[in-house]
């Protein structure tokens, strides 16, 4: 029976391995993260939103460069904006250079919800850290051995 050539430059099942493992620890992550945002009454796109205002200059951003951030189009991100503030989470300022701009500043309740999330997510990320760094490492070797 004819054998079939191996195709060089396929890539080794290590890398299928670690391709897999990577994947499955950023679903669990995933998976945890909305579970954890759903208890919290929070989207992912809120939560989103919510790192990105507490780690701007003076904690506060326009609203162009939240959306450039999150990947969204300006109207996704007034819309966003919208229900943030409708649930307390956020509040609209006039920017202090110039009185037509608008900035995105965090309330105490949206700083206290961020807060909270943000010690769960850290906590659902350090468990996942070993099937994720195994992966990783899995395939830097794969990769440096080719």
């Amino acid at each position: 029976m004819p054998r079939l050539k191996r195709d060089p430059s396929a890539l080794n099942d290590d890398v299928y391995d670690g391709l897999a493992g990577f994947r499955m620890a950023m679903r669990r992550f995933l998976a945890f993260s909305e579970a954890a945002l759903s208890d919290a009454g929070v989207t992912s796109q809120q939560y989103q939103a919510l790192l990105i205002v507490r780690t701007a200059k003076n904690r506060q951003v326009r609203i162009r460069d939240l959306a450039d951030q999150m990947l969204m189009h300006h109207n996704g991100a007034v819309q966003l904006i919208d229900r943030m503030c409708a649930a307390a989470l956020s509040e609209r300022i006039p920017a202090e250079d110039d009185k037509r701009t608008v900035m995105i500043i965090l309330t105490p309740k949206g700083e206290g919800v961020l807060e909270t999330l943000a010690k769960v997510h850290v906590e659902g990320m350090l468990i996942n850290e070993p099937l994720l760094a195994e992966s990783l490492s899995r395939l830097r070797q794969v990769i440096e051995l080719a």
